[in-house]
């Protein structure tokens, strides 16, 4: 045969060689392993499950209860009878003021009583002896009323004096200032010799319990309205309002703490909802004013699956697609609703049954249609790459090594 001729004939089987090694290709819905063996991928069971609503909100620490101590009589501090910083318990006494001017006014408060009360029996003995004349008419009705009216006069003034004592016991009082909670006081803002004057705008010092403690935590009106809706629409359950803590530095509080109420009011200014929650503090590791990050179950969602986030792709238009090992071991796609993530999974809440075999691993070399081999997810078996190995075979990674 002449070499043209040849060389034509060689070129001609090629050709109808390649076309049909394609033809058998795309009839198979995709590309196949090394010798036409289908491709092995990695799957997840996924079963029905009730999911948690976990929000994920921010808020501040405060004190469960703050008390500013001011002076509530005028005069010079004599002592400061505490340590700043340390645990105060109430009544315990903070400050001593000068004492001796009031001790005085009691002084001069108990006189005048015994004054009134002599010149009450004096008007007293005087209008009983009025009294008879009276009656005999040996002197006037007008004389008996007079020493009468002093009688009473006077027995006001014994009452004005018993009210002056009274009121200069409770001054004196006042001079010691006691602790009106227990908690840690804060530094002490006067000192001793300094002159403090009743119901001043200042404290002398600050006293704040912080075991327990609340952290004040904001959700938008928004999320609140969508839970409240879920929540008729009886998809989902409320939850005990259980609260974990995330502190600034990323680690978790390690403590857990419940909701005590919410606001009934939307703030106008920053369009959210204040929950208020209270935290056990026995170490004092929350302080006022912290930031946090408040991770709260608000609800539970019943009849949702949980699927691998490596699972689910989603298109321009953000709709969720899974492949999913379908009859004849082919892929079948499914278009799934997955509103939210709860840490390495999506939240399918739609278009899936108990018992579908999730496509996890593998989920890049496979197509709609294209048969393949299934095998648990993470299993020791090796996933077809069809890449040659040296020595003529082909050489793959471990289910559990590839990640598509």
């Amino acid at each position: 045969m002449p070499a043209g001729r040849w060389i034509g004939a060689v070129a001609a089987c090629a050709l109808l060689a390649s076309c049909g090694g394609s033809e058998e290709q795309a009839g198979q819905g995709g590309p196949a392993g090394p010798g036409g063996a289908p491709m092995t991928v990695g799957y997840v069971t996924v079963d029905q499950t009730s999911v948690p609503i976990v929000a994920d909100l921010a808020g501040r620490t405060s004190a469960y209860e703050s008390s500013e101590v001011r002076p509530q009589v005028s005069g010079v501090i004599r002592k400061r009878m505490f340590e700043q910083g340390s645990i105060v318990h109430a009544g315990q006494t903070l400050y001593q003021i000068d004492s001796d001017p009031y001790q005085a006014s009691l002084s001069e408060a108990q006189a005048n009583l015994q004054s009134a009360q002599a010149t009450l029996e004096a008007a007293q003995a005087k209008a009983d002896r009025y009294k008879p004349l009276a009656d005999m008419e040996a002197i006037s009705r007008q004389d008996y009323t007079d020493a009468r009216s002093q009688a009473r006069q006077a027995a006001a003034a014994v009452a004005q004096a018993k009210a002056a004592i009274r009121t200069a016991r409770i001054n004196l009082n006042y001079t010691t200032v006691p602790a009106p909670i227990t908690g840690r006081i804060g530094r002490s803002i006067a000192t001793v010799g300094a002159l403090v004057t009743a119901n001043q705008a200042d404290p002398l010092t600050t006293i704040q319990r912080l075991d327990p403690i609340y952290v004040d935590i904001n959700q938008s009106s928004s999320d609140l309205l969508s839970l409240r809706r879920a929540l008729a629409s009886g998809d989902t359950v409320p939850s005990k309002a259980k609260v974990r803590l995330t502190l600034e530095d990323g680690e978790d509080y390690g403590r857990v703490g419940t909701i005590d109420f919410t606001e009934p009011v939307v703030d106008e200014n920053t369009g959210t909802v204040t929950l208020r929650a209270t935290f056990p503090n026995p170490e004092g590791l929350l302080l006022p004013g912290m930031y946090v990050t408040a991770h709260i179950a608000q609800a539970i969602e019943r009849d949702a699956y949980l699927v691998p986030q490596q699972a689910v792709t989603r298109d321009p238009k953000g709709n969720a697609t899974i492949l999913v090992v379908g009859p004849d071991n082919k892929v079948v796609p499914r278009n799934v609703k997955a509103p939210r993530t709860q840490g390495a999974f999506w939240v399918v809440t739609d278009g899936l049954k108990p018992g579908d075999k999730i496509i996890v691993q593998g989920t890049a070399k496979v197509r709609p249609g294209q048969p393949v081999k299934a095998v648990p997810a993470n299993t020791p078996e090796k996933l077809t790459s069809g890449q040659p190995k040296q020595g003529g075979g082909t050489e793959s990674g471990a289910a559990n090594g590839n990640k598509d």
